[in-house]
């Protein structure tokens, strides 16, 4: 594609008319799309993170559907069903809300853990499997959820496994004082989604992501995305620490980073940038440094401290 580094701009920007004052919280949301890779939202109610999505959505043209997680939703309800048509006598395929370009699972962990387990497969392996039969989910294709704090009522923390597929958790936090009355004031008489359009399109940023897996990582940058996540698992206050595809997440939204920044290359400082976005949920701390609350930011930046910074190559101008 011809300016990759102004299309992301672009898509930014018009995110940016909807959710005001998280330019950072934005660019990121913004990287992970890019990086063909799903994105968690972390916050309590009412931050905007719904928006965020809808916001991505229809900034990029791309089909958009919406699941709200509660405890008695189904797997069925998230992946589709084969109801009984009496008229041809045969079994039809109904799909579900995550046949969508960007599906949004909103409040992901108000539902239960084996409904939680239905978007495993679609989220590492774009497929949906039900009653023997494989269908391919369209494409580009992501996932962004939103969860409230764990400690909150009603909630059901996420499996390991489900928490690893994300390739990045953002959290957005309360607005400044300035944000939140221009917020007051762009929804005085509506809503500034209504009036935010398409900036590209599914073809576009099909070769977006494909132009952010041309970005060049030296061998170096790869050792040293390893020795990080390596440095999590070894840390004396991890019960579990990152897995090879939280390296391969950060190598990713690390491509990503650069190419935002105009550059052909990542650099080791994209690579501390995102270490936090892409290990910091695949961390599990144990319970004796929980109790002395230590935190899984705690133990990335451990890590960052750990690890040397790759330098230049000899003899290499």
């Amino acid at each position: 594609m011809d300016d990759p580094q102004a299309t992301i701009r672009r898509i930014s920007e018009n995110v940016e008319r909807v959710i005001l004052g998280k330019s950072a919280e934005v660019r990121r949301a913004v990287l992970a799309l890019a990086s063909d890779g799903h994105l968690l939202v972390e916050d309590v109610p009412g931050t905007g993170k719904t928006m965020l999505a809808r916001a991505l959505a229809v900034s990029t043209g791309c089909s958009f559907s919406r699941i709200q997680f509660t405890p008695d939703l189904l797997p069925s309800d998230v992946t589709g069903v084969s109801v009984y048509n009496q008229k041809t006598g045969d079994f039809e395929w109904r799909p579900g809300p995550i046949y969508a370009q960007i599906a949004l699972a909103d409040e992901i962990n108000r539902a239960t853990p084996k409904t939680q387990s239905a978007l495993l497969e679609a989220m590492e392996e774009r497929q949906i499997t039900s009653d023997g039969v494989t269908r391919q989910l369209p494409r580009p294709f992501m996932v962004m959820a939103t969860q409230n704090p764990i400690e909150y009522e009603g909630t059901f923390p996420l499996p390991e496994a489900q928490l690893d597929r994300f390739l990045m958790r953002i959290h957005l936090g309360y607005p400044a004082a300035s944000d939140e009355i221009a917020v007051l004031e762009g929804q005085q008489t509506e809503h500034p989604i209504h009036s935010v359009g398409a900036v590209t399109d599914p073809e576009e940023l099909g070769a977006l992501q494909q132009a952010v897996r041309g970005v060049w990582v030296d061998p170096l940058i790869k050792q040293y995305i390893v020795e990080i996540a390596s440095a999590t698992r070894q840390h004396d206050a991890v019960y579990l620490g990152a897995s090879p595809r939280g390296s391969l997440a950060l190598f990713r939204a690390s491509q990503a980073n650069a190419l935002v920044s105009g550059r052909d290359y990542v650099t080791p400082d994209d690579v501390k940038e995102l270490a936090y976005p892409t290990l910091g949920h695949r961390i599990i701390i144990s319970p004796s440094a929980q109790v002395r609350s230590v935190s899984a930011l705690t133990i990335v930046e451990d890590a960052l401290d750990r690890v040397t910074v790759p330098g230049a190559r000899v003899g290499v101008s």
